[in-house]
């Protein structure tokens, strides 16, 4: 047992854990010790609020967990650890013809969480969330119960745990299907566009004939041009269209934390200015290695320090499509007269796949996602704010992204809430599970 800090993505908000960690599958966890203590199992710190975080209480860190245990390379079947990273996955498979089913936008994230937070990724429209490949995994509950859950043995838990923010126990190993591919290599375009009426159209055409779309916008454009951006759409590249250059970009490490936000209303304006005019054409197309597609962020460790000691929050949300363009619009016009925002504002139509989890976040329209400094106050107050306007066109917020929605929005963006209850281990909760279900909030 040690005490350390362990912290969320976003650095914000602080927590004091205990920690446990957890290095064989076959260990159990801690018992009568920190029986007055709740658990929360944590993988690599990549989510961005307090999901993740457990304050008060014990962290089962499960890191120890990344022992990779079959690889069926004939029909892309994996085995792994909930511990490994998706850049470890990558490691192996890529060289003999395979690719993770679905991807988030960093490598550096856990099968386990993963599962806990049923990532989605640039192909959402085509092949849904990760829960949507899963074919089973074990899950440890503190009694010592050990759970195989698929769809078809324990299926209620199989479901619960899709998305369940690792609140019904501990996921020892998991089992999914990958995808096959010709080449490491993604044939990108790029695409200018001056509008968000222009977004939607592409993205429209995009998800018709590209296995992979997203967009880049300028959170700070007004007027005629809101929401103007870069749109990536690609496919797997074939062998003799990948350069055999291609490698994944030097990578180098934030080396300081800055005493206050590099990311301010100057550097905004001047970074979006300059990366929506670096593409002089229209329209570009080039063969890259998928790791600067799929991970642009990744270069750059520990990026998450440019926002200064006090963090940053990221905001991420889901409209339908029938109220899509007004609320997206009206979001980014709130956001353009804050004068807030990042340098990477991600704007991408989800599809109509529905997950096998319970509570998972993607649902048929359109999501946008971006990060704030956090000013104090005042960036709480636009981001609830912005809460109104996604409540009013029927949407939700991520919670992975979160660490500030009031349990009454939770409530009404995930109102099967009450069933997920049900399976939640009796010792187990986390900072976000005890903020979004008080009684005491409205």
């Amino acid at each position: 047992m040690t005490r350390r800090t362990y912290e969320s993505w976003g650095r914000y908000p602080k927590a004091d854990h205990q920690v446990y960690v957890l290095g064989a599958r076959c260990e159990k966890l801690p018992a009568a010790e920190l029986s007055d203590k709740s658990l929360l199992p944590f993988g690599n710190g990549r989510s961005y609020g307090d999901v993740c975080l457990n304050d008060g209480g014990v962290l089962i860190d499960c890191r120890g967990l990344n022992r990779i245990i079959s690889f069926d390379e004939q029909r892309g079947v994996l085995r792994c650890e909930a511990g490994v990273l998706l850049s470890e996955i990558l490691r192996e498979v890529v060289a003999k013809g395979w690719f993770l089913p679905v991807t988030p936008g960093t490598q550096f994230v856990t099968v386990g969480g993963a599962i806990a937070n049923d990532v989605h990724g640039k192909n959402h429209h085509n092949s849904g969330t990760f829960g949507c490949h899963l074919t089973c995994f074990e899950l440890l509950r503190s009694d010592g119960t050990r759970l195989v859950c698929s769809a078809a043995e324990n299926p209620d838990f199989f479901g619960a745990t899709i998305g369940g923010l690792g609140l019904t126990g501990v996921i020892t190993w998991a089992e999914f299907n990958l995808k096959k591919i010709p080449s490491p290599c993604i044939m990108q375009e790029v695409v200018r566009f001056g509008s968000l009426d222009e977004f939607f159209g592409l993205s429209a055409a995009s998800d018709r004939s590209f296995e992979y779309t997203v967009a880049w916008i300028d959170c700070l454009a007004k007027g005629p041009s809101l929401g103007r951006g870069l749109f990536m759409r690609g496919n797997h590249a074939g062998p003799a269209e990948c350069p055999r250059q291609a490698g994944p970009r030097l990578q180098f490490t934030f080396p300081f934390d800055p005493p206050f936000t590099l990311v301010n209303n100057f550097s905004l304006r001047l970074f979006n200015s300059l990366y929506y005019r670096k593409q002089l054409r229209k329209r570009s197309r080039a063969a890259i290695h998928y790791a600067p597609f799929f991970y642009p962020l990744d270069t750059i460790r520990s990026w998450n320090r440019m926002y200064g000691s006090r963090g940053f929050l990221q905001y991420q949300c889901v409209v339908p499509f029938d109220n899509g363009h007004e609320a997206i619009k009206e979001i980014l016009e709130k956001i353009a007269s804050a004068g807030s925002g990042s340098f990477l504002a991600v704007l991408k139509a989800f599809g109509d796949i529905t997950s096998p989890g319970l509570l998972s976040f993607p649902r048929p329209g359109v999501t946008l996602a971006l990060d704030f400094p956090h000013r104090g106050q005042p960036t709480l107050d636009l981001l609830d704010r912005l809460d109104l306007i996604t409540g009013e066109a029927c949407g939700a917020v991520y919670p992975a992204k979160d660490a500030r929605m009031s349990a009454a929005s939770y409530r009404k963006y995930y109102p099967r809430w009450p069933d997920m209850a049900k399976f939640i281990d009796p010792r187990f909760s986390s900072s976000f599970w005890r903020r979004v279900t008080n009684p005491a909030e409205t």
